[in-house]
């Protein structure tokens, strides 16, 4: 006998093992062998009862093909064990490469019958006959050939072979997870049946049955009060009986109730087609709302179902209307609401897309599948960015491209360096501020940035949270770093601007002429057209976050521009201190951008007259009309 490949060389796996068996008497058991180097029982980690099988080493392959020969299916402790090589590699013992399963055998047949029967197409590496708990032969097994060659000739021969009085079934072996089969040709010997009578017991249900074929088991589930449970199953010995009594039997009136009579599935089968069956029924639903549901976010937290569904009910028939929520019950902010038609939900968006709701303006569009929504943004941005996407800008830590304002018409391009921080005064959504104005300070003098690390370190310290946002609290300077070499063009900025700009700690967006480009490639007028929503969104979703802003910074100036066109760098500097959703929301609800760019308007000019007097601005200014929170 030959070390299989995939065998260790001297090393035995001992299987069927006595369960009070000790590794001494396993030791004893193969002492016979003069170079017997260990034994070991493996056993549960937890418990330290034996697992039943065990490994046997050897200093010598001769010894270790000895002992296969003697002790393979040899009685120890009252029960014959199983002795063949150990195979540590996982994928072998896995891959099925020979294992063949055996059913219909004879209760006299053990592992050493079921052995002698196939030994003559191969070298088998192991072979069992399951067993139950009494000890008694279930009547089928498994046969491990060394080579796939000689399973599927025992295959070929020993099938529907006559084994006795009994014809048994030999064919290659299928892992339990690869079982699943329920097509019409499917050969099966047990039935379920459901719909019993409490009163129904098995010898009436035996009599009804037997007349069909001989019958191998029957048996009504029964709780641990023994009463039944009204469902039970039937085992023939041969399949057409089973598919007769199936077919008969199935729809039968049966004492008060119809009777169902169905092929017995595993577990994993009625898994599987209940899967189907929900997926189907799933996009059956989707098609049949298709274009009826819409997509509602930006809502308050206080806003329920009810209230979402009496909002829109003005636009015709709800079907449903549910708020998102998370494990704990609170509001993540969106919703969905299916109208009767599509019809109706086009109206929907189109009348309360921007509309104020709680003080929010809400977004509201077509709902879409996840799937099909990353689908069309990747679809949109391989068609747009070719003609979109303008060469990169660096990134300024902190968000802000390196651009600044020096006079109108005149930019200045300061080269990031390292350790340049340009942060203008920390105004968060809705430019909420505390602090006084920090006084007039000239950054002219010196080509380095002048940023104060002292001043830094407490900006980190003072920040705090305000409507879920980070908040600068305390006084914040901010400073803009211009090179000498630029001093030149500063000239252009009058007195009182400069002076303004520096006291407010104002910041200033200036754009990258990257919206021209833009422009250029989308074929949009340079008079101050803008992207459609579709554009914007593929094209942020495929952006990292310090792109999102640059982004978004080019596509709201061009709209600020058409609104207060003399302010629309420092006005757009200011908006962008806002969280890009909330970003978003202005861009696509012209009213909601107005109403913010007038009062970044009036705050700016609150500012320039209070900057004299070094008041304090203060953050009463916003709106609940206009907040978007």
């Amino acid at each position: 006998m030959a070390v299989p490949p995939s065998a260790t060389p001297a090393s035995l796996y001992v299987g069927d093992l006595h369960p009070d068996l000790s590794d001494s008497q396993l030791h004893d058991a193969f002492s016979d062998f003069k170079t017997l180097a260990s034994v070991r029982i493996c056993r549960d980690s937890s418990s330290g009862k034996s697992l039943c099988y065990g490994y046997v080493n050897f200093l010598s392959p001769h010894d270790a093909i000895r002992a296969i020969e003697v002790k393979n299916h040899s009685t120890l402790n009252g029960k014959a064990i199983r002795v063949m090589w150990s195979r540590r590699d996982p994928d072998a013992r896995k891959s099925c490469i020979g294992n063949v399963f055996v059913k219909n055998l004879a209760e006299s047949i053990d592992n050493s019958g079921l052995e002698d029967m196939f030994k003559k197409f191969g070298n088998i590496l192991s072979s069992k006959v399951v067993m139950s708990e009494d000890g008694k032969s279930k009547g089928y097994g498994f046969v491990q050939f060394e080579t796939e060659e000689s399973a599927n000739a025992a295959i070929e021969r020993l099938n529907g072979y006559l084994v006795g009085d009994k014809q048994i079934y030999v064919g290659k072996f299928v892992k339990k997870s690869d079982r699943i089969s329920s097509g019409p040709d499917t050969r099966y010997t047990n039935l379920y049946m459901k719909n019993l009578d409490l009163d129904i017991s098995e010898t009436l249900l035996r009599e009804k049955f037997s007349s069909f074929g001989k019958i191998i088991s029957l048996a009504v589930a029964k709780d641990s009060n023994g009463m039944s449970k009204g469902f039970g199953f039937v085992n023939f010995d041969n399949p057409e009986d089973a598919k007769r009594a199936m077919e008969t039997m199935n729809g039968l009136q049966l004492g008060s109730k119809i009777l169902y009579v169905a092929r017995a599935q595993k577990k994993a089968e009625r898994e599987q087609i209940l899967h189907q069956q929900f997926e189907e029924k799933r996009k059956e639903q989707v098609l049949k709302y298709k274009g009826s549901n819409i997509y509602v976010k930006n809502i308050d937290d206080n806003v329920s179902d009810e209230g979402l569904r009496d909002h829109f009910s003005v636009c015709g028939t709800i079907t449903s209307a549910k708020i998102m929520r998370d494990d704990k019950g609170i509001s993540k902010g969106f919703g969905f609401v299916c109208f009767s038609t599509p019809e109706e939900a086009n109206k929907a968006v189109n009348s309360f897309h921007g509309f104020m709701f709680h003080g929010k303006p809400l977004y509201v569009s077509l709902a879409q599948r996840k799937e099909d929504r990353q689908a069309q943004l990747q679809l949109q941005y391989a068609q747009q960015i070719a003609g979109l996407a303008g060469p990169s800008t660096a990134i300024v830590p902190g968000g802000y491209p390196p651009f600044y304002y020096t006079a109108t018409g005149v930019v200045s391009h300061a080269p990031p360096r390292a350790g340049l921080v340009y942060q203008p005064m920390a105004l968060r959504p809705g430019w909420r501020a505390n602090g006084s104005a920090p006084p007039a300070r000239s950054f002219q003098q010196s080509p380095t940035p002048v940023v104060s690390n002292n001043n830094t370190r407490q900006h980190r310290q003072n920040r705090g949270r305000m409507n879920g946002h980070a908040v600068s609290q305390g006084n914040t300077h901010s400073g803009t770093y211009m090179p000498q070499a630029q001093q030149a063009s500063q000239s252009a900025i009058s007195s009182r601007e400069s002076s303004t700009q520096q006291r407010t700690g104002q910041a200033k967006y200036v754009p990258s002429g990257r919206h021209r480009e833009m422009e250029k490639g989308s074929g949009l007028s340079s008079s101050g057209g803008s992207l459609g929503p579709e554009v914007l969104h593929s094209m942020l979703a495929n952006a990292t976050p310090e792109q999102q802003k640059e982004i978004l910074g080019e596509h709201l100036y061009m709209l600020v521009q058409k609104i207060k066109p003399n302010l629309a760098a420092k006005i757009t500097g200011m908006l962008l201190e806002m969280d890009n959703a909330e970003l978003l929301v202005l861009i696509e609800s012209p009213e909601s951008l107005s109403a913010k760019v007038e009062e970044a308007f009036q705050v700016l000019k609150n500012s320039k007259a209070k900057v004299s007097g070094q008041d304090v601005l203060h953050s009463n200014f916003l709106s609940a009309e206009v907040a978007v929170n």
